[in-house]
């Protein structure tokens, strides 16, 4: 009669021979094994990348720069308005144009709700923005009653224009040619398109290309 102790040898041997293989797929040289914890841990990191969405509305390069706004001269992000539509105008208090801060001031309040947003940047590079920053923020407010987004007195032209008119000439290939020059800004940070002095706040042209951009949904 075979005892127990020989009956039970043929099963600790094949016990052995698996716990051998296993042992050599574990430490073969150069190749690490994954363990059900690591690849659990995997696919998990894998799912979560692939759900997590991009950035919203991320800044444009166009509109990376900080300036102090008018009224207290605090400095601001322009990446505050990344995905909206932006028109951009250098402005005087003493020009033939200035009032069309009255039709820029309606025009901001009767899009801005749809993601519109104006900018106006005060300029003496035409000899017709003599005063400084409190007694132009008086003046807007005071005459136009204006509260769309204004900053500092900024040059516009030329070697000493502010580094976000200079790539605003250098992406649309026109620089500021009076006061109440306007450039049209899309919601991917683009120019879509430039606008003398001539062409008012009603104007149809210009108020159909906002339309058509505030038509295109932001990213």
């Amino acid at each position: 009669m075979m005892n127990a102790a020989h009956a039970h040898q043929p099963a600790r041997a094949s016990t052995l021979a698996a716990l051998l293989v296993l042992g050599a797929t574990l430490f073969v040289p150069g190749v690490r094994a994954a363990t059900p914890a690591a690849t659990g841990a995997g696919t998990a990191a894998a799912a979560a990348a692939a759900q997590t969405p991009p950035a919203a509305n991320a800044c444009p390069a166009l509109l990376n720069h900080t300036i102090p706004r008018l009224q207290d001269e605090k400095n601001q992000s322009l990446c505050q308005y990344a995905g909206r539509v932006l028109l951009v105008v250098n402005t005087a208090s003493f020009c033939g144009f200035t009032g069309q801060y009255e039709g820029l001031e309606k025009l901001y309040a009767r899009y801005k709700d749809k993601g519109l947003v104006v900018l106006g940047f005060p300029s003496n590079d035409f000899n017709q923005e003599t005063g400084d920053n409190k007694q132009i923020a008086d003046f807007c407010f005071n005459t136009y009653a204006v509260k769309f987004p204004m900053f500092i007195k900024t040059s516009v032209k030329g070697p000493q224009a502010a580094p976000f008119y200079k790539q605003l000439a250098d992406k649309s290939g026109q620089v500021p040619r009076w006061n109440f020059y306007k450039y049209l800004i899309g919601r991917d940070g683009q120019v879509i398109d430039s606008y003398s002095s001539m062409t008012g706040p009603n104007d149809k042209k210009l108020v159909a290309a906002i339309e058509k951009q505030l038509a295109i949904a932001g990213k």
